[in-house]
């Protein structure tokens, strides 16, 4: 196996139209392995070894050095990304430090960058049982892809159908000076736990046992990428431009799809997937309720609420919380507490520049009681009918922007204008759009 491992593996992997070259380098002995190969690898002027600082050890600051020393001496490039990697409530130590990690590598790629990291078959192994025993399915028991889309560009592990022990002859035969992590040996952690008390009984039952498992991974994958294929599909068929689901359309799919279609839709709104209970409350408290009944979930700082036969996935904190704005002298745009912005397009319709010029502009959000005049019917309507009959959802009115010209109600933003300030004989004018603050999404 230790032919195996030489700098054609990672050329092998990448073209001359490779960009940026990253290394996940942490100090330890498989990332120290890989950056030896990408250091003698035809594409080692583009390397750069990444050290992602986490500050959770009280030796993190000598490691950083090290790794400095390490990279320099090898004749590539060095990066180190502090993070802040303390766990939030209810959070694991190693997923948070995960999730900074991956978020500051997210953060390094552009088109054409590449990121390696230097997780091995042995790795895969552990995966795939802490998958297993916490429940996982198809996607989970998948465990690590290959190649993976990170950011702008890719991820790729090389050494991922290569075993730990051949990677620990290379460093050896090579002399290579390596971290150990403390950490790595408490067995706080439940992988430390199977690979400390747990792999080594399997491995002396099934010596190939990081093989066939890594092949069972390969075939939960293979299944995994079958299903999320069919299920891009399906979201494609039933979801809205709002990101909220057509439930009389999702209810023409089996029950089993209808769980892959919820956690594929979690993701396509930027959140991780949902729990199983999350799933099955979607599925018997908020589609079974009775057509009238107003059903609530929380999960992910978000909430899930259904509203004339469909379901919203929305963020707690989409409300503003300020009365008044005054819209500022000479500016085009107002951006609001919640992140969304108030834009003015100029038009020959809508409200005329001189009337908007000449008048004190405050942008304020619903009390109770407000009527408009509509362009075209005739009377005042109170807001409340004009936002049932234009289906805005009831948690979502009071944060509906209201545009006063000198105290007077002027616009509803991104519904109407009022018939007493609008204009279309030709004019300069301005029509007010609402530019939401959108989360990035991974459809």
């Amino acid at each position: 196996m230790a032919n195996k491992l030489n700098s054609s593996l990672i050329d092998n992997l990448l073209s001359d139209a490779v960009g940026q070259i990253y290394i996940g380098y942490s100090g330890g002995m498989d990332s120290h392995v890989l950056l030896h190969l990408a250091a003698f690898s035809q594409y080692r002027d583009k390397v750069t070894a990444v050290h992602v600082h986490h500050g959770l050890q009280a030796e993190a600051d000598d490691w950083a050095r090290h790794c400095y020393k390490v990279a320099t001496e090898a004749g590539v490039h060095f990066k180190e990304i502090k993070v802040d990697a303390r766990p939030e409530a209810g959070q694991s130590p190693e997923e948070a430090a995960r999730e900074v990690r991956y978020g500051a590598f997210r953060t390094l790629l552009h088109q054409s960058d590449v990121l390696l990291v230097a997780q091995h078959r042995d790795d895969q192994l552990e995966t795939v049982l802490l998958q297993l025993c916490r429940g996982a399915g198809v996607e989970g028991l998948a465990a690590m892809p290959q190649s993976m889309s990170l950011g702008d560009g890719v991820l790729l592990r090389p050494f991922l159908d290569i075993s730990l022990q051949t990677l620990q002859h290379y460093a050896k035969q090579h002399q290579l000076r390596w971290i150990e992590d403390p950490s790595n040996s408490s067995l706080d952690f439940d992988r430390n736990f199977l690979r400390h008390q747990v792999i080594p009984i399997l491995k002396k039952r099934w010596p190939g046992l990081d093989k066939t498992v890594a092949r069972t991974a390969r075939h939960c994958g293979s299944v995994s990428g079958w299903i999320k294929q069919q299920t891009e599909q399906n979201l494609a068929k039933i979801i809205q431009p709002d990101d909220s689901i057509d439930l009389q359309l999702f209810q023409q799919f089996s029950s089993e799809e209808q769980v892959q279609l919820i956690r594929r839709w979690f993701q396509a709104v930027g959140l991780k997937y949902p729990s199983t209970a999350v799933v099955e409350a979607v599925l018997t408290e908020m589609i079974a309720a009775r057509s009238d009944a107003n059903p609530l979930i929380c999960t992910q700082n978000h909430q899930i609420r259904r509203y004339q036969n469909r379901l919203f996935l929305i963020p707690d904190s989409r409300g503003n919380s300020r009365s008044e704005y005054v819209w500022p002298d000479e500016s085009l745009k107002l951006t609001l507490e919640n992140g969304d912005c108030l834009i003015l397009l100029k038009d020959t319709q809508g409200i005329p520049v001189a009337k908007w010029q000449a008048a004190s502009v405050t942008v304020r959000f619903r009390q109770g009681g407000e009527k408009i005049a509509l362009p075209g019917r005739k009377g005042h309507h109170s807001l409340k009918k004009l936002f049932q009959e234009w289906g805005v959802p009831p948690w979502l009115r009071d944060s509906v922007p209201l545009l006063y010209l000198d105290g007077q109600l002027a616009a509803v933003a991104g519904f109407c204008i009022s018939s007493e300030v609008y204009c279309e004989s030709g004019e300069d004018c301005y029509q007010l759009e609402v530019r939401e603050f959108s989360r990035k999404k991974s459809r």
